[in-house]
Parts: structure tokens; C-alpha cells; sequence
């Protein structure tokens, strides 16, 4: 079964803001690695849906970031910045998934909970309304 282009972008998106949810609820309880991840993923989750809409897609997250860039961002249809979150995220959540030792806290993580909302809504914005 095919499903059309708009619905899996808006489930996309949906997954995008239940994701930050858990983030959120990851950072209330002071859980800064695994709060990372789920940011990370809240924005990959955008990013895939605006991809999806486009008829564009990758395997790899190394694909996708590379699209979201191609196709978005040196179009300017997203600011360098919102990009460089991103691909910031990627990394970080690199780091506290697969690295030893690594313990984000709350002043590094508490900014990027607002970064990765805005991230959201923006790319939401791109897709249409966004909203169910």
C-alpha cells in the first residue's frame, strides 16, 4: 500500500512533536543524554516529513542531512543556523548514545529544548499547517 506523500509527511511531524514531549519530559527530570537523543530525533522526524512532501528521501541519516541541506538550505529556504542545530544535534546525540563518559547537563541541554521546538514549527511551517 502507497501512502500518499502529505500523510506520511504529517505523521512525520506528528512524531516530530510527541518526540519533543518526551524531551521535555526527559529534561523535567533532569535526564540530559537520553533528552538529547529525543531532540535529535524530533528534528530528524521534521526534517523527513518536509523531505517526504519534497518526493526525497535517504536510508541513512548522513543522507538525510545531506538532502535537508541540498534542498533547503543553500535554497534558503531554511536559515544556516537552523541547520547548524541540526547537524549540532546529530553530534551530540552521537556523543551520549555511543561515547563513554559523556554527561551533558542542564545548562548545555535547557537552551537546545527551545532551539528544537522552533526547529520544529519552522519546518512544520514548510509542510503546510502542520497541524491535525
Amino acid at each position: 500500500m502507497m501512502i500518499p506523500h502529505d500523510e506520511l509527511a504529517m505523521y512525520r511531524l506528528k512524531r516530530a512533536r510527541e518526540t519533543l514531549e518526551d524531551a521535555r519530559l526527559l529534561a523535567g527530570s533532569g535526564r540530559w543524554n537520553p533528552c538529547v537523543n529525543r531532540l535529535y530525533y524530533a528534528c530528524f522526524y521534521a526534517v523527513s516529513a518536509i523531505l517526504v512532501q519534497e518526493g526525497l528521501s535517504s536510508a541513512k541519516h548522513a543522507g538525510v542531512r545531506r538532502l535537508f541541506n541540498q534542498h533547503f538550505v543553500k535554497t534558503g529556504r531554511v536559515t544556516k543556523e537552523r541547520d547548524r542545530l541540526f547537524n549540532d544535534l546529530f553530534e551530540r546525540r552521537q556523543e551520549a548514545d555511543y561515547m563513554d563518559f559523556v554527561n551533558f547537563g542542564e545548562s548545555q541541554v535547557r537552551p537546545w529544548v527551545s532551539e528544537a521546538e522552533a526547529f520544529v514549527e519552522s519546518i512544520a511551517g514548510l509542510v503546510g499547517s502542520g497541524r491535525e
